[in-house]
């Protein structure tokens, strides 16, 4: 079985994040993606269980690279680093593309079985990505997996979405995203991280993939939506207020957010 695991190297989200040209700004305090450590752990139980290979994949710039060896200190065999300035800027839809086109270009060496992701990336928190990634290949796709099984030729999956459970299950090959309830990820040893730096990092670029110009969505000028305006988020809070209510709190409650500005006096008379 080849499992080819998608992950992304994000801002820590305990960082200052901040962006520039209406892009956020990378390389600074950034990790792997919490949710991604979840689908290499996944990635990796299969692999144990069903032998195979498993390969990290990311799109990003050069520090990106560490995410990758992470995803290889914790079990992986290999990765691919798609690294261009020319995928600066791009949406969900043209990640999907390239990433699409990397595994694409992964299974002319042998099939690829299933690809992994994390739930969400905690720097955009879309979710869209394993759904468009999923449709570009033109590949079922199981979204979200709180429990996560291989059974024979197909992956079982259980879910929690709102107020419903759902159970589903696809046959192979298809994307799946991994919660954080599905499985509690290894730590790697010392050996573990010692090990991970003889295994092969591929660094590939637009030029080495399949992506035809007229379909292309990647980068920004490709991007189906765009930043207009960012302001930073205003640091200083004052102490809040405690209003006992003594039977006319909504009076009050009313009264602060007209004389803050959070609700004009016509709307409040409409």
């Amino acid at each position: 079985m080849r499992i080819v695991v998608c992950v992304k190297h994000v801002p820590d989200a305990q960082s200052n994040r901040r962006l520039e040209g209406g892009a956020l700004v990378r390389g600074e305090e950034d990790s792997l993606n919490d949710l991604d450590e979840n689908a290499i752990e996944a990635a990796v139980a299969a692999k144990e269980n069903h032998g195979g290979e498993v390969i990290a994949v990311t799109m990003g710039p050069a520090g990106a690279k560490d995410a990758l060896m992470r995803a290889l200190q914790m079990g992986a065999d290999r990765a691919v680093h798609i690294c261009d300035d020319r995928l600066a800027g791009s949406d969900v839809v043209g990640t999907a593309q390239v990433l699409a086109a990397t595994i694409r270009e992964l299974g002319r060496e042998e099939p690829i079985d299933l690809v992994l992701t994390g739930a969400t990336s905690l720097d955009g928190m879309t979710s869209m990505l394993p759904g468009a990634l999923g449709a570009t290949l033109d590949w079922p796709s199981l979204t979200a997996a709180s429990t996560f099984a291989i059974e024979e030729e197909e992956v079982r999956i259980s879910r929690y979405l709102d107020d419903f459970d759902d159970s589903l299950a696809a046959p192979f090959p298809l994307v799946c995203s991994i919660t954080d309830e599905a499985n509690q990820p290894r730590t790697p040893g010392f050996k573990l991280m010692l090990a991970a730096k003889k295994k092969p990092i591929d660094r590939w670029s637009l030029d080495d993939l399949d992506l035809p110009d007229a379909h292309a969505r990647w980068g920004a000028d490709g991007a189906g939506t765009q930043v207009l305006k960012a302001d930073e988020r205003n640091q200083a809070r004052g102490e809040g207020r405690i209003v006992p209510d003594s039977g006319n709190g909504g009076v009050q409650l009313a009264e602060f957010l007209l004389t803050t500005g959070f609700v004009s006096s016509e709307r409040s008379q409409a």
